[in-house]
């Protein structure tokens, strides 16, 4: 998966990277549900500080460094800021906690959904950007407009979709589905944005500074093996909210 001859990607991380999504997501949303169902604030504001490490950490964040282990341009070093990597994914935590804070339990296609939904699909845009500031490479890069702007669009819009389907519906496999969904939309907002990038190489400028990727590739994988750990463990010890009774979804939904 080349552009211009400057870069390459690694079509081989394609699937990984979208399987790492679809965990991140699936779990994430997981937690919403549950959040959803919380009749206790702090227990609610528990469940999506969990959706948050879990969607933003893991589905977004971490999908967007296993794609960028592939990324190489041939020949010449390619560096990370370490800084601008780490805010990047603080910035996707913080941005899809916010969406989902937002978006609250309207089961309904209302503005708090369709808010929530942009403010999600923007934290992977945010996210994704922010990552490629980090990037150094010997010389420089810029993006094409319109794909720029088809990647904001790919990411609001599935988005939306999949936080709708968490809040609305309560059966496993459509939630799980929901998940499918949403990491599309990281998925697919990744490699439409990776296409808009313009690489100009100059062979004579210096080595870029900074850090490889594979020099904190082990505490990175440590640190998401945590971030699926805990929200895996609180959904799987939660009751399912399927066994929620009928007079409490009622009077859930009266409230929307």
């Amino acid at each position: 998966m080349d552009h211009a001859e400057n870069f390459a990607l690694g079509r081989w991380l394609l699937v990984l990277a979208y399987l790492t999504s679809v965990v991140g997501c699936v779990l994430g949303l997981a937690c919403a549900v549950q959040a959803r169902h919380a009749a206790d604030p702090r227990h609610r504001l528990r469940w999506l500080v969990l959706a948050s490490v879990s969607i933003g950490g893991v589905g977004i964040w971490l999908m967007h460094f296993v794609a960028m282990l592939g990324f190489s341009t041939p020949g010449m070093p390619v560096r990370y800021d370490v800084f601008r990597t780490v805010l990047s994914a603080l910035l996707a935590v913080a941005a899809v906690f916010v969406g989902l804070l937002v978006a609250g339990s309207q089961a309904r296609i209302g503005w708090r959904l369709l808010l929530g939904g942009l403010i999600t699909g923007l934290a992977v845009n945010v996210m994704h950007y922010t990552g490629m500031s980090a990037l150094r490479v010997k010389g420089g890069f810029t993006y094409d407009t319109p794909l720029v702007v088809l990647s904001v669009v790919i990411a609001v819009v599935a988005a939306t979709a999949a936080l709708w389907f968490a809040i609305v519906l309560n059966r496993l496999v459509l939630r799980v589905a929901a998940g499918f969904v949403m990491a599309i939309a990281v998925t697919g907002m990744h490699y439409t944005g990776m296409a808009a990038v313009r690489m100009q190489m100059d062979m004579g400028a210096p080595d870029p500074s900074g850090t490889e990727v594979f020099s904190f590739l082990f505490p990175v994988f440590v640190l998401a093996a945590i971030a699926m750990a805990v929200p895996l463990t609180a959904v799987l010890m939660a009751p399912a909210v399927e066994a929620a009774p009928k007079a409490e979804v009622a009077a859930e939904k009266a409230l929307v």
